[in-house]
């Protein structure tokens, strides 16, 4: 009996050194793929600094001006308009121009390095139209489109509070 007790335990003393340094084998391997994708994620996942900036759209009727600058507003990265990309004066406002303004503006950015965008949408306001003229909804599309990361979107029309009195007198505009 002596004899099997100790066959016995030599045999668990085995299996549990072989259970062991199957654990440290399969944990040893774990590590290794985890380090491995983790390499992978890192030389896949480039760490590129985002540079904003800001796209001032100012949208009328008559007209759509798209002008680009930093973070801070004082320096002009790139400015363009729907008037210097169509012939007609009528098409100045037209969503085509503030496209083609919006794409000339997007390349000159980039050549930059700028890679993210805030955007400010006016319109006329005061007096005049509070809504935007229909180029700005083309213009933010465009920058969409030309591969900058959109944060906010603000309307920054100017509002009075109280105004002046409109044109046209006390009776209003006599046709």
């Amino acid at each position: 009996m002596s004899e099997t007790s100790s066959e016995d335990a030599t045999e668990t003393v085995e299996e549990t050194a072989t259970k062991t340094s199957e654990k440290a084998a399969t944990e040893t391997s774990e590590k290794a793929a985890a380090e491995t994708s983790e390499k992978a994620a890192a030389v896949t996942k480039k760490e590129t600094k985002e540079k904003w900036g800001i796209a001032h759209i100012y949208s009328s009727y008559n007209n759509t001006i798209i002008h680009i600058t930093d973070l801070t507003g004082a320096e002009t990265v790139a400015i363009s308009s729907g008037g210097q990309h169509v012939t007609a004066d009528r098409y100045e406002s037209s969503p085509f121009a503030a496209m083609k303004a919006s794409n000339a503006v997007v390349s000159a950015a980039q050549s930059k390095g700028f890679t993210a965008l805030h955007i400010k949408v006016r319109a006329v306001g005061g007096t005049g139209s509070r809504v935007p003229g229909p180029g700005a909804q083309a213009a933010i599309r465009a920058l969409a489109r030309g591969g900058f990361k959109i944060g906010r979107i603000d309307d920054c029309t100017p509002i009075p509070h109280d105004t002046t009195r409109k044109k046209g007198g006390k009776r209003g505009r006599r046709v």
